[in-house]
């Protein structure tokens, strides 16, 4: 079994109201992944995918396209210790202003 890692990403670019959070959670739950995506309030999305180092790994590899209709211009990727994430949801709170 691989290691376990996490990491935690903001794409930027056209990736809000073109089914990049649906898309990234249907990819994850495919994968295998654990985590959370979500938009912020400046237009960014905001994931985190734990999980087999290979999984998160095709993970980034999915952010740099995203939906079909999403128009990635940067994914920013931060490794932090995993911390027993379990399932993969879309998060709808944008309080962390």
């Amino acid at each position: 079994m691989s290691e376990r890692t996490r990491a935690h990403v903001f794409v930027s670019g056209t990736v809000q109201g073109v089914y990049y959070r649906a898309t990234t959670r249907d990819t994850a739950r495919e994968a295998g992944v654990d985590g959370w995506v979500k938009n912020l309030p400046d237009g960014r999305v905001e994931a985190v995918f734990e999980g087999p180092e290979e999984a998160v790994e095709s993970m980034l590899e999915f952010c740099h396209e995203g939906s079909p209709a999403a128009e990635v211009e940067d994914v920013d990727v931060e490794y932090e210790e995993p911390q027993g994430e379990t399932g993969f949801e879309i998060r709808y709170d944008n309080s962390n202003n």
